[in-house]
């Protein structure tokens, strides 16, 4: 009988942004520096606005996103080659734990997804360039569902997609408020800090043995 697991992007499956601060490995620490532009400008300006509001929920994308914001911003080149700094600048694979994953699907009883809130381009960038796609089965982002966890919208879209379950989802993400509403909804989710969160949790290591 075969069970559907499923991993978070950042701060679980990619190190980079984490729900906790002490752990997140920054992607713009050298934006200053190689493209002009103060990051906590950018984050300020781009990311807690347009970004969230509108990017990565699939009513824009983010080209066009970049597009209207980074001229006001200073930057004077190509909004495709600031994403492509961006994509390669947090691709901090977590390799660890996508070799767990590796064992998971080599054994046939798992049905692996990734659960993240991730605009378009990211999330091709993850499946095909980071080879997301080589290990997991499908990726449920929010720009395609066009809701991001931890709301029910997402839970709900993501649940018609699986089907039917004989055992709850098994669900990582390293944020507790999305842990605390997939567990609302049903799911058995456990919020991820280190590799044995995963690799100690009882289905998985009776797999693993």
């Amino acid at each position: 009988m075969t069970r559907a697991v499923l991993f978070d992007v950042d701060g679980v499956l990619v190190h980079g942004y984490h729900a906790k601060p002490e752990k997140q490995i920054r992607w713009d620490e050298n934006l200053l520096a190689d493209l002009g532009i103060d990051p906590d400008v950018f984050r300020k300006e781009f990311i807690y606005d347009i970004f969230v509001k509108k990017v990565i929920v699939g009513q824009m994308s983010l080209l066009e996103a970049l597009d209207r914001t980074l001229p006001r911003l200073g930057y004077r080149g190509p909004s495709m080659a600031f994403a492509g700094y961006w994509l390669s600048h947090d691709s901090n694979v977590n390799q660890p734990l996508l070799d767990v994953v590796g064992k998971l699907k080599a054994r046939g009883d798992s049905r692996l997804y990734v659960a993240t809130n991730q605009e378009h381009m990211r999330a091709q960038w993850l499946w095909q360039q980071l080879k997301f796609g080589d290990v997991f089965e499908d990726m449920f982002h929010s720009a395609r569902v066009g809701a991001t966890k931890p709301h029910k919208p997402y839970f709900d879209w993501v649940s018609n997609r699986i089907g039917p379950q004989a055992e709850p989802p098994l669900f990582f993400d390293d944020s507790e408020d999305v842990v605390k509403g997939a567990r609302a909804y049903g799911w058995e989710a456990v919020q991820y800090d280190n590799l044995e969160d995963v690799t100690r949790h009882p289905w998985i290591a009776s797999r693993l043995a």
